[in-house]
C-alpha cells in the first residue's frame, strides 16, 4: 500500500502552548454543555457562521437577512447570494452526518454548497484556476489532473495522522485551499471542513462561529495564507488559526459569565432571551430597539424591557433620544 505522503508544517513551543490554553479552555466549556442545552443559541451562532462564511466571499447579504433568508421569509436581493445561504444553511445542518475522513463526503457538501450555482457542483474542476486579488494572480491551484490524487493524499493522511485535531484541521484547511480543487466554493468548503474536523474532537465546535473572526481578521487569514505558500509550509496558518479558536473560546466563555449574573433571577423564559441579546453583543459593539425585536422575535416595548435590564445590570449604556436611541456595549 503507497503510504501518504505527511504536509508540511512544524510543531513549535508557540503552537504547543497555544493547543494547551485552547485544551484548558474547552475543559471549561464542555463542563457547561451550554451548546448542548440552549438550541437558540446553537441556531444564532449557526447563522452567524454562515453569514461570516458567505460575507468573505462577498456575498451582499446582511446578518439580518441571512437570519430572515434561514427563517422563510422574503427577502429582496440578488437570487444568487440568496441561494448560497440556503445552500450553506442545508449543508451544516447536515455537518454531524458527514465523515471527516471521506472524499465521497466533501464532494456531496461542495454539491449541496454550490447546488444551481455552478456546472461543476460536486465535482473537481476541469480546468486551470487561480486566486486573484483584484487583477492580480496570488496564487495558482494544482492542474486539474494532479487534483484526486492530491486530495485522495490528504485525506489518507487525515485519516491516519495522531498529530492533535487542531493540528489536524489547520494543516488540512490550508492544504486544501492550496490545492483549490473546485471551480467555485473552496474558501467555504474549507472553512467548513475545518469545522467538521473540530467537532468529531469536541462536538460545540459544530455550532461555534470561528468563522466570524476569520471574517474579522480576514486580511491576517489571507496573509497566513500567502506566507505558508511562501514558506512552503503550513506553520503561520496553523499559528493563526489557534490564535482565532482560542479568541473565539474566550469570548464564549466571557458572554456566559454575563449571562449567568444576568439572567440569575429571570424565568427560563426570558433567560434564552437575555442570553441571545449578549450572544448577539459578543459579536457587535451595540443594538437598538429594532434590531433586538428583529433577534428576539417580539415587540418593540418587550425590547425596551430587555435592553434597560441589561443597562441597569452595567451592561449597556442608553445613547441618543426614542427612536435613535442605540444600547452600547461597556
Amino acid at each position: 500500500m503507497k503510504k501518504e505522503l505527511s504536509p508540511p508544517f512544524k510543531i513549535t513551543n508557540e503552537i504547543l502552548n497555544f493547543i494547551y490554553e485552547i485544551g484548558e479552555l474547552v475543559g471549561k466549556i464542555s463542563a457547561e454543555k451550554e451548546f448542548e442545552k440552549n438550541l437558540t443559541l446553537r441556531r444564532e451562532n449557526r447563522i452567524k457562521t454562515i453569514y461570516s462564511s458567505l460575507a468573505i466571499e462577498q456575498n451582499t447579504l446582511t446578518l439580518e437577512q441571512v437570519t430572515n433568508v434561514i427563517n422563510g421569509k422574503r427577502v429582496l436581493a440578488p437570487p444568487k447570494d440568496i441561494k448560497e445561504v440556503q445552500n450553506a444553511y442545508e449543508i451544516y445542518e447536515r455537518l454531524e452526518e458527514l465523515d471527516e475522513n471521506l472524499v465521497k463526503d466533501l464532494l456531496l457538501a461542495h454539491k449541496i454548497m454550490t447546488s444551481e450555482l455552478i456546472k461543476e457542483s460536486g465535482r473537481f474542476r476541469s480546468k486551470n484556476a487561480g486566486v486573484y486579488q483584484g487583477d492580480k494572480l496570488i496564487h495558482m491551484g494544482t492542474l486539474p489532473e494532479y487534483i484526486p490524487e492530491l486530495i485522495n493524499n490528504l485525506f489518507l493522511w487525515l485519516k491516519n495522522s495522531e498529530e492533535h485535531p487542531l493540528i489536524k484541521a489547520a494543516v488540512f484547511h490550508y492544504e486544501f485551499e492550496f490545492i483549490h480543487p473546485f471551480q467555485d466554493g473552496n474558501g467555504r468548503i474549507g472553512r467548513l471542513w475545518h469545522s467538521l474536523i473540530l467537532s468529531k474532537w469536541k462536538k460545540f465546535f459544530a455550532w461555534l462561529p470561528i468563522e466570524s473572526l476569520v471574517q474579522k481578521y480576514q486580511k491576517e487569514y489571507y496573509i497566513a495564507i500567502n506566507n505558508s505558500n511562501r514558506d512552503g509550509e503550513s506553520t503561520e496558518f496553523i499559528l493563526f488559526m489557534l490564535k482565532i479558536i482560542k479568541e473565539t473560546l474566550i469570548e464564549l466563555i466571557e458572554i456566559q459569565k454575563v449571562t449567568d449574573k444576568v439572567t440569575d433571577k429571570v424565568t427560563d423564559k426570558n433567560k434564552e432571551k437575555i442570553k441571545s441579546l449578549i450572544e448577539y453583543l459578543g459579536q457587535n459593539n451595540s443594538i437598538n430597539n429594532k434590531e433586538a425585536q428583529n433577534l428576539l422575535d417580539i415587540s418593540e416595548s418587550a425590547a425596551k424591557r430587555f435592553l434597560n435590564k441589561l443597562v441597569k445590570e452595567n451592561i449597556l449604556e442608553a445613547v441618543g433620544e426614542y427612536k435613535a436611541r442605540k444600547y452600547i456595549k461597556k
